[in-house]
C-alpha cells in the first residue's frame, strides 16, 4: 500500500464519506410516496426522518471515543458495510412506522461509525496545519453525499420503485468499504497517546468550555439543517401544487431540485471555512445563522408565490445553512484537547445530532398543529421554528465560548 500524498488523503476520504452518506437521504426523497402508502401523519413521517439520529446518538459516543484507543480504520470499515445492509433491510422488510423506524435506526448506527471516525481517520493522518481546510472539505462532502442520494432516489424509484431505491442505494456504502480498505493504511494508536480517563469519561471534553460552546452550536446548526433535508421534497411538491400548469420549473421533479440544493453545500461550507480564518469564526456564524434564520422564515411564508421565487430562495437558503458547518466542527476539533479530540469529536457528534433528531420531528409536529402538509400557514410556522433555533447557535459561541478564553 503506496504512501498517499494530503490531497490524495483528503481526497480519498471525501469519495468515502460521499458514499456512506447515499443511503442516508433515500427516506426524505421518497416522503410523500411513504406518507400515501403507509398513511403517515407528519409527525410519524418526522419521526420515521429523526429515528435515523437516535441510532446516531446513541452508538456515536461509544464509536467515536473508541477512536482515541484504536485505529478509527477498525471503526469505520464495518460500519459503512452496516450502512448497506441497513439499506437492504430498509427495501425488503420495512412496511410501517416500526419496521421503517428499526431500519433507519441502524442506518443511523452505520453513520455514527462512519462520518466523524472518518474524520478522525483523516486528521489523525494529518499535519495539524492542514486539519481546518480537510475539515471544511470533508464536511461538505456529507452535502454531495446527500444529494447523490437524493438523485439517486428519485430517478429509482420513478423507474423501479421505493423497494429498489433502497436496495440500489446500499451499493455506494459498499464501494465506500472497497475504497477505505484499499487505500487507507492501518494506524494504530501509541499506548502512550491514550487519554488518561476510562471509555466514555467526557469531564475533560466538557470541561472545555470553548469546544462545548460549538458543540452546542452545532446542535442547532443540525436542527435546523435536518428539518429542511427531511422535509424539503414535501415542501416543493405543496409549492408544486400551488402553481399554475405553465409555471416555470413546475414540472421539475423534486427531488432532481432537492439533489441540486444539496450540492450547494459544499460551496457553502468551504467559503464559509476560509472566511472564518479570515475574520474569526464568531462573527462569520454570527452573520450566517442570522441570515439563515430569517431567509427560513421567508421561504416558509413563499410556498404559494411564483415557483421561480421559491427556487431562489430556497437555493439561498441553502447556502446559508450550509456555510457555517465547516466553521463550527472545524472550532470544536482546533479547540480540542489533542489527548480527547476523539472523545471531543464524540460528544460533538452526540449532542449535535440530538438537534438532527429533533429538527425533523419539531417540523412536523408544528406542521400537524397548524394546519397539516396542504397548508400554506403551516409550512410558514414550519420553517420559522427552524429559523428561531438556529438563533441560539451565535448566542452559544458567543457567551460560553467567549467565556472561556477570559
Amino acid at each position: 500500500m503506496r504512501h498517499l500524498s494530503t490531497f490524495q488523503l483528503i481526497a480519498a476520504l471525501c469519495v468515502c464519506q460521499a458514499f456512506s452518506q447515499v443511503a442516508t437521504a433515500t427516506y426524505p426523497a421518497l416522503l410523500p410516496v411513504f406518507m400515501a402508502q403507509w398513511a403517515l401523519s407528519n409527525t410519524e413521517a418526522g419521526w420515521i426522518s429523526g429515528v435515523f439520529y437516535v441510532g446516531y446518538v446513541v452508538s456515536v459516543p461509544v464509536l467515536v471515543s473508541l477512536t482515541d484507543r484504536l485505529d478509527a480504520r477498525m471503526i469505520v470499515l464495518p460500519a459503512m458495510a452496516l450502512s448497506a445492509l441497513s439499506a437492504l433491510g430498509f427495501a425488503f422488510f420495512a412496511e410501517g412506522v416500526w419496521s421503517a423506524s428499526a431500519w433507519r435506526a441502524l442506518q443511523g448506527i452505520g453513520m455514527a461509525g462512519t462520518y466523524m471516525p472518518g474524520l478522525k481517520a483523516l486528521t489523525d493522518r494529518l499535519p495539524d496545519a492542514s486539519h481546518s481546510r480537510a475539515v471544511a472539505f470533508y464536511t461538505s462532502s456529507f452535502g454531495i453525499g446527500t444529494s447523490m442520494s437524493f438523485f439517486a432516489a428519485g430517478e429509482a424509484h420513478a423507474l423501479l420503485g421505493w423497494e429498489w431505491a433502497f436496495g440500489l442505494s446500499a451499493v455506494a456504502p459498499g464501494l465506500g468499504v472497497v475504497v477505505i480498505a484499499a487505500v487507507l493504511a492501518p494506524r494504530p494508536v501509541p499506548k502512550a497517546d491514550h487519554p488518561a480517563t476510562a471509555l466514555l469519561d467526557f469531564r475533560p471534553v466538557f470541561a472545555n468550555r470553548e469546544a462545548f460552546a460549538y458543540t452546542l452550536a452545532y446542535m442547532v446548526h443540525n436542527a435546523e439543517l435536518f428539518a429542511l433535508r427531511s422535509w424539503i421534497v414535501a415542501y416543493l411538491v405543496f409549492s408544486q401544487s400551488q402553481q399554475s400548469a405553465d409555471s416555470f420549473a413546475v414540472t421539475w421533479r423534486a427531488t432532481v431540485i432537492a439533489t441540486v440544493v444539496n450540492l450547494c453545500g459544499m460551496p457553502a461550507s468551504v467559503l464559509g471555512n476560509e472566511l472564518a480564518q479570515r475574520f474569526g469564526r464568531p462573527l462569520v456564524l454570527l452573520v450566517v445563522m442570522t441570515a439563515s434564520a430569517a431567509t427560513a422564515v421567508v421561504l416558509g411564508f413563499a410556498a404559494t408565490l411564483p415557483y421561480w421565487i421559491v427556487l431562489c430562495v430556497l437555493f439561498f437558503y441553502a447556502f446559508t445553512i450550509a456555510a457555517d458547518s465547516s466553521t463550527i466542527t472545524g472550532g470544536a476539533v482546533t479547540a480540542a484537547d489533542p489527548r480527547y479530540r476523539g472523545a471531543t469529536m464524540a460528544v460533538h457528534s452526540m449532542v449535535g445530532f440530538l438537534g438532527a433528531i429533533a429538527g425533523p420531528i419539531i417540523f412536523g409536529g408544528v406542521l400537524d398543529l397548524s394546519g397539516g402538509e396542504t397548508a400554506p400557514l403551516a409550512w410558514g410556522l414550519g420553517f420559522s421554528s427552524a429559523g428561531a433555533i438556529v438563533l441560539l447557535g451565535p448566542l452559544f459561541v458567543y457567551t460560553l465560548g467567549r467565556s472561556a478564553k477570559k
